[in-house]
């Protein structure tokens, strides 16, 4: 096995083992942030962090990971192979650029294989003014009771159903009505929080601590789950801002694409992470993307998400449905193979790389 291949890791106990041991083997710490609750085998969670750099760094690179649990399959293992990547780490230096490495932001997902925190909760919908009135989504209450139907899988009144709203309103009508998030249904899919979850409260804690006293800030999320196999698409993530989107451009090409004008794979979402940069860290110049990388077809991740959810309002199902509706999850956001594996990494450090140019100029 390769040192791509190495990075990667078939259970959230072993991602995390590996995060530790490659940042022990390049002599940085673990700053663990323990979460409540234990893992799907018993084991200690956490967002545990990285910061490799001084402490004082003007220029700092965040590279994230399992925002949506699941996800972290693939996330760490580029986070494990950028701190085994000594010729990456020169060049952050030599640039000036400290990385930030924060592995597993929703670790209970990671260890659960689901999506969603123990809250149920989509935190990239989780960062809202909760002292306001939340975002309504009409669209998403018309579907719901489609979309966690008694049984699994679905039977045919429920399927045909679903194919009738899709025939009237058209495939991305239906997927964003469920992707864009909601806040009034806390057991169904997208559900963005009534109030700041763990991962929310803990993330903010991490940026006080090591953002404050950057002056640039950039911010490299890793995701799975839309766009072509492998391919990872790069979507503006931050305000909607000309300047920064200019200078996201600038950074990692003309082919970044935005939630703002329509030409990313992901529709116009609030409450999303990110947006903590500019709260938490207000003295820095922000700058970042979500990395979204393909792995199956749109009807069979939401098909597989589906699954996860009604799985949870039916834990009496059987062993055999159990794992299959498991299985489904993990290959709708995670593709097992060595070819995939090595995309997803070729891209992650091209993109590091131009982060550090960027933020080094």
């Amino acid at each position: 096995m390769n040192a791509v291949q190495e990075g990667f890791s078939t259970s959230y106990v072993q991602a995390r083992q590996k995060f530790h041991s490659a940042a022990q083997s390049a002599g940085l710490q673990v700053d663990a942030n323990v979460h409540p609750l234990a893992g799907r085998d018993g084991e200690e969670l956490a967002m545990d962090v990285v910061f490799d750099g001084p402490p004082d760094a003007h220029n700092l690179l965040v590279v994230s990971s399992a925002c949506h649990g699941v996800e972290g399959y693939c996330g760490s293992g580029v986070q494990v192979h950028a701190l085994q990547n000594t010729a990456w780490r020169e060049a952050a230096k030599a640039k000036g650029v400290a990385v930030l490495y924060i592995h597993a932001l929703n670790p209970h997902g990671f260890s659960h294989v689901r999506r969603v925190t123990h809250e149920n909760v989509d935190i990239n919908r989780n960062f809202q003014d909760f002292n306001q009135a939340l975002p309504d989504n009409p669209a998403y209450r018309e579907i719901q009771p489609l979309l966690l139907p008694d049984v699994w899988p679905p039977d045919a009144a429920n399927a045909a159903a679903t194919d009738r709203y899709i025939a009237e309103r058209g495939m991305k009508a239906f997927q964003a009505a469920i992707s864009k998030g909601q806040h009034e249904f806390p057991e169904g899919l997208f559900f963005g929080g009534q109030a700041p979850t763990w991962s929310n409260l803990s993330l903010r804690k991490v940026l006080q601590k090591y953002g404050q006293r950057c002056q640039h800030l950039a911010w490299i999320d890793l995701h799975t789950g839309l766009g072509p196999s492998g391919v990872g698409e790069r979507i503006f993530a931050c305000a909607d801002d000309a300047a920064a989107y200019q200078r996201a451009k600038a950074w990692w090409g003309q082919g970044i694409t935005s939630i703002y004008d329509g030409s990313s794979s992901s529709p116009m979402l609030t409450g999303l992470m990110w947006m903590a940069a500019y709260q938490e860290c207000p003295q820095a110049k922000y700058t970042g993307i979500a990395m979204e990388y393909g792995t199956q077809p749109p009807d069979k991740v939401m098909h597989a998400l589906r699954g996860d959810h009604w799985l949870q309002l039916h834990p009496e199902a059987p062993e055999a449905l159990r794992s299959q509706i498991k299985q489904d999850l993990m290959d709708a956001f995670y593709t097992d193979t060595d070819a995939w594996r090595t995309q997803i990494v070729d891209q992650a450090m091209d993109a590091m790389h131009q982060a550090a140019k960027g933020l080094g100029a």
